[in-house]
């Protein structure tokens, strides 16, 4: 026997696996969101990645090193929300259609601006390419850093960095000529 390890349960491996599941639900979730535009399609891509990751669960923490799993779940995420838009070929209708209700009351008019100013970024982060677009939603809806991200893109750090750069000012720059188009 190579691997010191000794050989896990099926019942531990659930357990761990229910871990990890009740760790990064939000994460996978959240990202499939930002991806697919709504809530239903976020929920069907959420629940493919986990079932995907429930039968690799075993190779990937034998693999993992004792590294995090959240950028393997975030990569398989990736590669499904890919094949959701090849075989639909569609593209969001609008990903502020399925935003909660505000829990704190506002005054109207912050509220409006508010929902505008998010309208015209989440429209601008659907203009970006893929790779900006990925990067961006890991590092900001997720809260990942670029070693994460860098993992579940399979890029270096070195280039993950130079491509969240580049997304951030391209999002500036569409934002920005939206904005000027859009004054009063």
């Amino acid at each position: 026997m190579e691997d010191r390890q000794p050989q896990q349960t099926k019942a531990e491996l659930d357990a761990r696996f229910s871990e990890l599941y009740r760790a990064h639900l939000r994460d996978v979730y959240s990202y499939s969101y930002y991806r697919v535009g709504n809530h239903h399609d976020a929920e069907d891509l959420t629940e493919q990645t986990f079932l995907q990751a429930y039968r690799h669960f075993e190779r990937a923490l034998r693999e993992s090193h004792g590294r995090p799993l959240r950028p393997w779940l975030i990569r398989i995420a990736h590669n499904l929300a890919a094949n959701f838009y090849r075989d639909r070929s569609r593209k969001p209708e609008a990903a502020i259609e399925d935003a909660g209700s505000i829990s704190t009351p506002h005054t109207t008019e912050a509220l409006v601006e508010g929902r505008e100013e998010l309208e015209s970024i989440l429209a601008g982060v659907q203009q970006l390419p893929d790779d900006r677009r990925e990067a961006l939603i890991m590092r900001f809806a997720l809260g990942m850093d670029n070693r994460e991200i860098a993992r579940a893109l399979g890029r270096s750090d070195g280039a993950t960095k130079v491509l969240l750069h580049r997304a951030v000012r391209q999002l500036e720059g569409i934002v920005s000529d939206n904005g000027a188009g859009e004054s009063r």
